[in-house]
């Protein structure tokens, strides 16, 4: 395994290993772009929001709410870093904050290139308890509208149908299509879906994305189906990138043995290499990783610059299609 001349520390600055002179942190166009429809280019390194609401496990309905200030402060941060692609949804909140609503606060009047991705299907009370039925074309309709009021915005720029199992997803979507007729969405994803899903969306209405569960050790199945959004031009935003099967409750205090061989080999983190290991699977993923803390997003944005090497590749390729008792 080669160490790169260029290494990448954990907070998100570049050193020239030759003279091992800092080079500035490194901004979110490191891993290139994307363009959405076609026409919405964003850096592929972006800012998940669901941790932004609460301290720990997020997605409960007793989460402790996370400091406002500290909240605002690490958005703005993330599009001085160039971050130009958020992903949250109404259903990100926690007792007193809103990811929407922190959104607003940190960042309206919005940045003319920032894309803000949301998510309407499933839904929470406001005691935070999820709902235990699928929404209607009438609810999603109030789903869209709700993203709109807190964001504040008159349109969404891309909103994804969530997707809780394998069922037909025609009717939800078409009702997302008929929106986006009317000028309150700009464009369609989907999220959580299998390739069959996907195949039926797009039947009804062009789709930019799809939000899969998928990671180093994760979801092996779900290799076909990233390539074949790739050779239809669609976007793959793959979720839990860093935490894996641990998901909402987020990374484990260790990692597998193989990561951290190529994390040292690197100078660089875990999540680091588990982020780097997503973008190198082709130049239609992108990331959309989450964090509260100011430190952790500059090392998520810098992960854009870290490029493994075959050697890595093909030992984290190994980690990825073990067994997942063993991995």
């Amino acid at each position: 395994m080669i160490t790169p001349r260029t290494t990448t520390t954990e907070t998100g600055t570049l050193i020239d290993a030759g003279t091992e002179k800092s080079t500035g942190p490194v901004t979110a166009d490191a891993a290139g772009t994307w363009k959405l429809g076609g026409e919405l280019t964003v850096n592929r390194i972006g800012f998940g929001a669901m941790r932004l609401p609460q301290k720990g496990e997020a997605l409960i309905p007793d989460a402790i709410p996370a400091d406002r200030d500290g909240a605002v402060a690490v958005l703005r941060r993330a599009v001085e870093l160039g971050v130009n692609h958020i992903d949250t949804a109404a259903f990100y909140f926690s007792p007193l904050r809103s990811a929407n609503e922190l959104i607003n606060r940190a960042l309206a009047p919005y940045p003319d290139d920032l894309v803000i991705a949301t998510k309407v299907g499933p839904s929470r009370d406001r005691a935070g308890e999820w709902q235990p039925h699928a929404a209607t074309g009438a609810e999603l309709r109030a789903q869209v509208e709700e993203n709109l009021r807190q964001l504040g915005r008159d349109h969404l720029d891309v909103v994804n149908l969530r997707v809780l199992g394998t069922a037909s997803v025609a009717e939800r979507f078409g009702a997302l299509a008929e929106l986006r007729e009317a000028g309150l969405i700009r464009h369609l994803g989907v999220s959580n879906v299998t390739p069959e899903q996907f195949a039926e969306a797009r039947a009804i209405a062009p789709v930019v994305c799809v939000q899969n569960p998928y990671g180093i050790a994760m979801r092996p199945d779900q290799d076909a189906f990233v390539r074949t959004c790739g050779e239809q031009g669609v976007a793959f935003v793959p979720f839990y990138a860093i935490a894996a099967r641990r998901g909402q409750a987020g990374a484990a205090a260790v990692d597998a043995p193989e990561i951290r061989a190529v994390a040292e080999a690197h100078g660089a983190s875990t999540a680091q290499v588990r982020l780097a290991w997503t973008l190198h699977r082709g130049p239609h993923v992108l990331a959309i990783p989450g964090t509260g803390d100011p430190d952790h997003l500059a090392a998520n944005v810098a992960a854009g610059a870290l490029r493994l090497t075959p050697e890595d590749l093909v030992l984290l390729e190994e980690l990825h299609h073990r067994p997942a008792e063993t991995a």
